[in-house]
């Protein structure tokens, strides 16, 4: 008895996982509590009420460096945290490897580039990252005021490291946050994430 036991509960456990959960669009975003460059902690069930954007980065990345350098990823922060959303930036690099920060870099990386972040969460065990299946550096989620997914993936439609490629780009992220806004549907709900890898803690990535 004890072990038919046991196998339920590892069963369970695989089934809540949060590593093995699958984001959906339309559905609830993965619950997470993290902890912040500031040394807070959030709780995204605390959020509930705000429209949530979560935007994983990589400060050594080149296609994180095009959407700062150029002031594009700057200016979407501002055009949605200035309407009431809570803007978290994770980095999801472990410990030794590229785009890793301590909590004070992280705070002066932000300074230094002007970013419009309300947070910036650390999440060098990858357990954030793996819930929401991110893959890439820039990744986007944006969340509605009752905790449902409304967008993820990439945050343009142009996938280089180039800065010339932001003329004429759309904007996914932005594009959804001005349709809710106006009280429309999202057009496109989920496209498929550019960037670099992320670099979590062992070889395992999504594709």
């Amino acid at each position: 008895m004890r072990g038919v036991i046991l196998t339920c509960l590892f069963i369970l456990a695989s089934v809540t996982s949060p590593t093995t959960a699958q984001p959906v669009v339309g559905e609830k975003a993965p619950a997470f509590i993290g902890l912040t460059s500031s040394g807070d902690t959030i709780n995204l069930e605390d959020l509930k009420g705000s429209y949530v954007v979560l935007e994983w980065t990589n400060h050594e990345c080149p296609y994180v460096k095009k959407h700062y350098n150029s002031g594009n990823m700057q200016k979407t922060q501002e055009a949605l945290t200035s309407q009431g959303a809570h803007w978290i930036s994770v980095i999801s690099s472990a410990p030794g490897k590229q785009g890793h920060v301590s909590a004070s870099e992280a705070t002066e990386i932000a300074t230094k580039r002007g970013s419009y972040a309300t947070s910036i969460v650390l999440d060098p065990s990858g357990e954030i990252g793996r819930a929401y299946r991110a893959k890439t550096t820039p990744q986007m989620v944006l969340i509605d005021p009752e905790g449902d997914i409304l967008y993820q993936g990439a945050i343009d439609n142009k996938p280089s490291a180039r800065i010339s490629s932001l003329e004429g780009a759309s904007n996914y992220l932005l594009t959804a946050w001005n349709e809710v806004r106006n009280g429309e549907q999202v057009s496109v709900r989920e496209t498929k994430p550019y960037g670099c890898t992320i670099k979590y803690s062992d070889t395992q990535g999504y594709k």
